[in-house]
């Protein structure tokens, strides 16, 4: 075997175990970070080539569900956040929303709320009904991780959880801002849709949950253990949700 044949052997090792300890969700671009994290030197085009040849990929998207608003909300508010999704400055915005996972005892319901800042998840919920409490609870976590000594902006879809009195009574008393998307417009939410679209695609349709208990443990491994301390994000530039923040301490602190 050739110098060659050994090294592309030996780089081809390396990004498989990569590609594993992403649960199989990188591509070539985030592979080929993990090399130079590592002190590798291998180019892009080495990267793409060898992952084709071993037959490595990140997993597809997939379809969305389509939905449908019905009936008027009962309290609506103005679309305040504007798709403006870069944020310079933590816990000034985050976004939330809400949706279904399946499992054989029926559907299990998930609500985030992400910092647009890091895009790191502040807060999350799975229960069993998709009532106001799910997000209710999920925004509590938020504040009580997050702690946020100025007032936040809260941006939610015109779901009948966010357009409730009781969420509205908790905006309130918790000195936040809530911002609404137009009627029916997901792109006003993009950010949470996109999360979402990550967790069904790297982790959600790749398992079959016996019960809601086991769905709501592996999106705990999800967020908790993967996505906000390990997951690359290109606009983060390369860096998980936790690391990105992390640093953005440290360059304030002149570190």
């Amino acid at each position: 075997m050739s110098q060659g044949a050994r090294e592309d052997a030996r780089q081809t090792k390396l990004i498989r175990q990569a590609w594993n300890d992403s649960n199989k969700v990188y591509g070539y671009r985030k592979l080929h970070d993990d090399r130079l994290d590592q002190g590798e030197t291998c180019c892009p085009n080495r990267v793409a080539r060898l992952t084709r040849m071993a037959d490595i990929k990140a997993q597809i998207g997939y379809k969305r569900r389509p939905s449908s608003y019905g009936g008027k909300p009962s309290v609506a508010v103005d679309n305040t956040l504007a798709r403006q999704f870069d944020v310079a400055v933590p816990d000034r915005a985050w976004v939330t929303d809400i949706t279904y996972i399946q499992t054989m005892e029926g559907f299990a319901y998930l609500a985030v709320l992400l910092d647009l800042y890091s895009r790191r998840v502040v807060g999350w919920s799975a229960q069993s009904r998709q009532t106001t409490d799910v997000v209710l609870q999920a925004l509590h976590m938020a504040v009580w991780r997050r702690k946020p000594k100025a007032r936040v902006l809260i941006h939610s879809d015109q779901g009948s959880q966010f357009t409730s009195m009781d969420w509205a009574a908790f905006i309130r008393a918790h000195n936040l801002e809530h911002s609404m998307s137009r009627r029916g417009n997901c792109h006003d939410n993009a950010v949470a849709e996109s999360f979402f679209n990550l967790l069904k695609r790297e982790r959600i349709r790749r398992r079959t949950y016996k019960t809601r208990e086991e769905a709501r443990q592996d999106v705990f491994d999800y967020i908790e253990m993967f996505y906000n301390p390990v997951r690359k994000h290109v606009r983060n530039g390369m860096l998980s949700p936790v690391e990105f923040e992390r640093q953005q301490i440290l360059k304030a602190k002149g570190v």
